[in-house]
């Protein structure tokens, strides 16, 4: 009776070691945090991880998720910047003042938006599940 118990206990202990990562942590939990900080913590699991192909993915598609919202970001500034210098030289303040609401709303559903993904690929990732989004998964598996 002590062996089977024993048996279990070794079996138990080689699952739990098959699921560990390079990093040490268990691959949902690194799943979950290359998704905390971004592009930066994307980077860092991507690196570490050589094996684990769930950690990778994640570490991948949290680096393209990032990079991708940083660059709309950044398009919707260039954008509001270059118009805003067109409407100051016209002297239109009422059109100007409607495109910057305008895109001040589209910076902020950006900004929801990309809270909301940012948690929901958290939560997912934490729970073990593999969630691909539709053109950032396609890219986050050529650099897997």
């Amino acid at each position: 009776m002590e062996s089977n118990t024993q048996d279990v206990d070794i079996e138990a202990e080689r699952a739990t070691e098959a699921a560990e990562t390079e990093s040490g942590l268990e691959p949902n939990i690194a799943g979950a945090l290359s998704y905390l900080f971004g592009f930066i913590t994307g980077l860092l699991f991507f690196v570490i991880e050589g094996d684990n192909r769930f950690v990778r993915f994640h570490a991948a598609q949290s680096m393209v998720v990032s990079g991708l919202f940083v660059l709309a970001y950044i398009a919707v500034s260039v954008v509001g910047t270059i118009l805003t210098i067109l409407f100051a030289s016209m002297n239109t303040f009422i059109v100007g003042s409607i495109i910057s609401l305008f895109l001040g709303l589209i910076w902020l559903g950006l900004a929801l938006g990309g809270f909301a993904i940012w948690a929901y690929l958290v939560v997912t990732s934490y729970r073990g599940e593999t969630i691909r989004l539709p053109v950032v998964a396609g890219i986050a598996d050529k650099l897997v």
